[in-house]
């Protein structure tokens, strides 16, 4: 892949993160045996002059963490716990924020929690890449949207655009 017309694909991870990506994976994303406050502190070490700063803000923009900061990431809701880790990788001041499968396995409360800190996280600057089942939710807010066809691209287009369209609704989308 590339950044700014720079090729990145054989960085080690830890100067991927330092080129500003941060990544959320779709399963395995915290780790449960360490407090919330410790995630997080895994999260910040490339970022150590910033850190105290950093969690400060953090934690200020997820209250539910912060109220629970001691406790184990294991003893959280699943949108809970997708919420810690999208505040780990949010950590390290991404420019761009790839996302794998946010909702899945989770209720629709979670799920609006989830999509309503996507929606702010983008809204603050942080360029999002989103790999997502719900198509309708992530098309509502995406700049962009790409509709994939067995693996190949069927329909691209302004998020908006794609749910209004009768083909693309029809064919993958139902009834909206």
């Amino acid at each position: 892949f590339y950044i700014n017309g720079i090729e990145k694909t054989n960085l080690p991870t830890h100067k991927i993160v330092r080129e500003g990506i941060g990544y959320v994976p779709q399963v395995a994303n915290v780790f449960p045996s360490l407090t919330i406050d410790e995630n997080l502190e895994i999260g910040s070490w490339t970022v150590s002059n910033e850190k105290k700063q950093k969690l400060v803000e953090i934690y200020d923009n997820f209250e539910i963490l912060k109220s629970r900061k001691k406790d184990k990431a294991g003893n959280l809701s699943g949108g809970q716990r997708q919420i810690l880790a999208l505040a780990r990788a949010l950590v390290t001041s991404p420019s761009i924020l790839l996302l794998d499968e946010p909702s899945a396995g989770l209720s629709p409360v979670a799920i609006n929690e989830v999509f309503n800190s996507i929606k702010a996280i983008n809204d603050a600057g942080v360029s999002i890449l989103l790999v997502e089942q719900n198509a309708k939710r992530a098309l509502s807010f995406s700049d962009r949207g790409y509709v994939l066809d067995q693996g190949r691209n069927a329909y691209q287009g302004k998020g908006e655009e794609l749910l209004s369209d009768p083909k693309v609704v029809d064919l993958y989308l139902g009834k909206l």
